[in-house]
């Protein structure tokens, strides 16, 4: 699997699962719907741009995959000191 399907297909999963639970939440009226539109909207900007950007990366060798790690790395030393702290 490329890097490009594999974010492509964590973020598919991630957002199946969010689409499920907001269901839920839905249903009980839970949600402040203007809140989740702009939740929404700059979720669907920002997924055009990071497209276009990873799209780009992917032609440079080992750019995306770099960059994932990073992230990756960024998340879990961040986990790690909220967990200690």
């Amino acid at each position: 699997m490329t890097m490009i399907q594999a974010i492509g297909s964590s973020l598919f999963s991630v957002g199946s699962f969010g689409a499920t639970t907001a269901a839920g939440y839905a249903v009980d009226g839970l949600i402040d719907w203007r809140i989740a539109l702009l939740f929404v909207g700059g979720g669907v900007v920002a997924g055009a741009f990071g497209a276009g950007l990873a799209d780009r990366l992917a032609k440079q060798r080992g750019a995306l995959q770099r960059i994932f790690a990073g992230v990756v790395f960024m998340v879990a030393a961040y986990m790690l000191w909220r967990t200690l702290a």
